[in-house]
């Protein structure tokens, strides 16, 4: 059986309506083979569903179990509940027309009583992947291995005291790995849930950072060796589950990847929920990522400001995106990256056209913030403003200062010459906030 029949109420892919479109379902901005910069805007937002929020997750929460009730959540054949959610995952991307997917191992299969028969069950269902792919359109942008989720690591997969534990997982991510390969998947991405602590009481940091590097780095000499083209991702995120989690942000994953030797190969899936979190905007830890070389991929979702934790809702923040997107493309766009939609629809949104809803939403908001990011970058809204502010730094003197052809003394002798005042100027930061909103 098709578990995928009759199961949204919606039966044609959504199509661009325009602004004025009175459809319910339909794209008012994202107009795929719209021409931006040169590209088509499919090209530049390489939208992905991801398969956990949207086909995993039961809608439950820390007071209340589960409200979705999908079918391929209950049942005495664990793999053809997967088979059945696999139906239903693509008969969602053909509906959203989106050019990717992601996913965890143990979101596609379930896992099994050894090691060896989980990743049986993980190939049974690639090769159910590979079936489906070759008569869609859809394509992997990455996978990933759930290190987090099992009591086993409840203290870490490569941080965990416990070596063999470092040794099962190293076990799960080469078939996550291959998995992704076999697939064409573009990254793979490593999040470390529980890679952290507790407390401090029981904890060794320098061990275990030392052990998070050698892990990632076997990752690394694994992708070389099967051919593995795609970066490998690392996504920051402060803490939950854990009290403090070592990708805590864009700079300390820097400052770990230069210490381990992981900056060529390695780089960042940055997300606004997991920014918001370690006290930082979504722009901030973007334009960090481009400023240290360290940019990959995004989550794309949005946290609520009122709350500590991680809500994961649909990015529907026009502004706050379209700052975003316009960092990414005045640094040249995606690569292998792209937008992933990690959210989830709220546990009372329990009809599964809401699902569609969603994603439409949240396409279409990405949409119109990238066309406001690439008006305000066609018409150098923000690129001049800030090359005049620093203009000072491209003449002579400056670059001499940069290139290291300027001693302490030397700008010392310089600065108690005669006449020396430097001045300074506006920074001009109410202009530009509302020279913004006439693009958004």
């Amino acid at each position: 059986m098709n578990a995928s029949t009759n199961f949204f109420a919606t039966t044609e892919p959504v199509a661009y309506g325009g602004p004025k479109t009175d459809k319910p379902l339909a794209f008012r901005w994202y107009d795929k083979d719209r021409i931006v910069r040169g590209r088509r805007l499919e090209d530049h937002l390489r939208f992905a569903v991801c398969y956990w929020h949207s086909f995993g997750w039961i809608g439950s929460d820390p007071f209340g179990g589960e409200t979705f009730l999908r079918p391929w959540h209950h049942g005495d054949d664990p793999m053809a509940l997967a088979r059945a959610k696999a139906d239903v995952a693509f008969e969602l991307f053909r509906l959203l027309d989106v050019p990717f997917f992601t996913f965890h191992d143990a979101d596609v299969a379930p896992e099994g009583r050894s090691l060896a028969e989980s990743v049986r069950n993980l190939n049974v269902i690639a090769d159910l992947f590979e079936q489906k792919m070759s008569a869609a359109k859809v394509r992997l942008l990455w996978g990933t291995a759930n290190l987090f989720s099992h009591r086993r690591y409840m203290a870490g997969a490569a941080t965990n005291p416990d070596p063999e534990v470092f040794v099962y997982a190293a076990g799960q991510v080469r078939a996550a790995l291959e998995t992704t390969h076999r697939l064409g998947g573009q990254n793979y991405v490593l999040w470390g849930g529980r890679e952290g602590y507790e407390t401090l009481l029981n904890t060794d940091m320098r061990q275990e950072l030392d052990q998070l590097g050698r892990f990632i780095s076997l990752v690394v000499e694994h992708k070389h060796k099967i051919g593995f083209a795609g970066p490998i991702l690392i996504e920051p995120k402060p803490k939950e589950p854990t009290k403090h989690q070592y990708d805590f942000d864009v700079a300390t994953c820097y400052g770990f990847l230069q210490r381990y030797d992981l900056l060529k190969d390695v780089k960042l899936n940055i997300e606004q929920n997991h920014a918001i979190l370690a006290g930082h905007s979504f722009h901030h830890e973007i334009a960090l990522a481009q400023a240290l070389g360290v940019f990959g991929s995004l989550d794309i979702n949005r946290g609520d400001d009122l709350l500590g934790w991680d809500t994961d809702q649909f990015a529907m923040n026009v502004p706050e995106l379209a700052l975003a997107f316009h960092d990414i493309l005045k640094a040249g766009g995606f690569t292998t990256g792209g937008l992933n939609f990690d959210a989830k629809i709220r546990r009372q949104s329990i009809d599964p056209d809401d699902l569609i809803h969603a994603h439409v939403g949240s396409m279409d908001a990405c949409a119109r913030a990238f066309l406001a990011a690439a008006d305000m970058l066609d018409a150098e809204a923000l690129t001049t403003p800030i090359a005049e502010r620093y203009a000072g730094w491209t003449d002579a003197d400056g670059r001499a200062i940069l290139a290291g052809q300027r001693s302490l003394a030397d700008l010392a002798d310089r600065a108690l010459a005669p006449g020396f005042d430097p001045q300074p100027r506006s920074g001009r930061q109410e202009y530009l906030e509302s020279l913004v909103n006439r693009y958004v």
